[in-house]
């Protein structure tokens, strides 16, 4: 079954975890101890209705305050696809938690309080998505409820909507807008009878709807090594295969390949699945390939088609997105971990800082705090073989770790 992995994003009080917890509920992906638990913990509250919010806000912190702080991932599924959502959190000092989690997402859900519209935060989510590319962004005008369902109400916050849209770099995305209450249930799951102006779909409808292949950002096959196979048996004695996961497109039994670093063309003789045999291997499955030529691969090393290499170099320009208390400054040593490939990288110059609500850059910084975007130059001390983020999101990608305390302070994306 197909899974689409969906992030959200919305202002405080948007209602994120409300939404998500309505999408479980009205499809049925509550178990009965959580659904008990809401109820208890709704009356408790004083609620004369459910709080779907409790379905997804599982810190404590989160229940106490009514706010989403670390990122959710809530898996359900239906009929047609399951579903991944990452629920991130909308605060502005949380900006490093929204690019994670929207950072393997194919579909993202913007949320706009329908009182409030569209404000400084909607701009930090929207370009946050154009940043990491996403293909398919869904508007849902939330708490149209409290707004009489007035259709002259959305129609005002969608074209202020539209006008941001017009400041994006990335034109792949393709934009939908639906009104909703996810409070009363209103076109989450079931149409909403007080808003018969909207034709459109409901959000479950939509995401029903979504041909996987097309918002994924695929790329070309890259397969890095991730470990070489030797078995020490007389039977498999001569056995010499590379274990991996398939990114991009598909490998066949008889492509040319070539190796990289060192360039070496052969061709794929076998592919492996534990102990069963596979002409094909799709796209993001873990096998073992066989080559008809004895080459040198090593973990780290990577087999791409011929007349399909990445770049291969010792320098690249990646928008960063800094994650640690330290400060990211010119002139510091980091590990950049590209796929299983590991190299020691330095900053060479942070270029500009990026405003994420678009209101501009700023030339003249020289260092960079938690939550800032910024694009900065690396130099490495052997090359990598990668591809602009924006064409394999996979090989375009990596993270910084910090050499002393070992910790993932930044996550970065080449040439976006």
């Amino acid at each position: 079954m197909e899974v689409l992995k969906i992030a959200t994003a919305g202002s405080v009080d948007d209602g994120k975890s409300t939404l998500i917890g309505r999408l479980l509920y009205d499809t049925k992906s509550l178990t009965t101890d959580k659904l008990e638990a809401i109820e208890k913990r709704s009356k408790k509250n004083g609620y004369d209705y459910l709080d779907f919010s409790l379905a997804t806000d599982g810190l404590v912190a989160e229940r106490e305050q009514g706010i989403t702080i670390d990122v959710a991932h809530i898996y359900f599924s239906t009929k047609k696809k399951s579903y991944i959502i990452a629920d991130t959190p909308g605060h502005v000092e949380y900006t490093r938690n929204m690019v994670t989690g929207a950072s393997t997402s194919q579909a993202a859900i913007i949320l706009i309080d329908a009182r409030k519209g569209v404000i400084e935060q909607t701009n930090r989510h929207f370009f946050i998505n154009n940043l990491l590319r996403v293909k398919e962004v869904i508007v849902a005008i939330n708490k149209m409820d409290l707004v009489e369902f007035s259709e002259e109400r959305y129609n005002g916050i969608k074209a202020d909507f539209e006008q941001l849209m017009a400041k994006r770099d990335y034109e792949d995305q393709k934009i939908t807008f639906i009104p909703v209450s996810a409070l009363k249930g209103d076109n989450v799951v079931n149409r909403s009878q007080s808003m018969t102006w909207y034709k459109g779909e409901t959000l479950l409808e939509h995401l029903e709807g979504l041909d996987l292949a097309a918002v994924s950002n695929v790329g070309t096959p890259r397969f890095p090594v991730q470990y070489v196979i030797r078995p020490k048996t007389d039977e498999h004695h001569d056995f010499r295969g590379f274990a991996g996961k398939v990114y991009g497109g598909e490998l066949s039994v008889g492509d040319e390949v070539v190796a990289l670093p060192s360039q070496t063309r052969s061709k794929i003789k076998e592919i492996y699945f534990h102990d069963k045999k596979y002409q094909t291997a799709s796209r993001r499955s873990s096998v073992t390939i066989t080559l008809e030529d004895e080459i040198n691969l090593s973990r780290g090393d990577m087999l791409v088609k011929a007349g399909d290499l990445p770049t291969i170099d010792k320098q690249f320009t990646a928008t960063i997105s800094w994650m640690d208390s330290e400060n990211l400054i010119p002139g510091k040593k980091y590990v950049v971990q590209h796929g299983v490939n590991k190299v020691l990288a330095k900053v060479a110059t942070i270029n500009h800082k990026i405003h994420p609500d678009y209101s501009g850059i700023d030339e003249k910084a020289d260092s960079l705090g938690m939550n800032d975007i910024a694009e900065v130059t690396f130099k490495l001390n052997k090359p990598i073989f990668y591809d602009q983020f924006k064409k394999h999101r996979t090989n375009g990608s990596f993270i910084l770790i910090d050499m002393q305390s070992n910790n993932t302070v930044g996550a970065g994306f080449i040439g976006r």
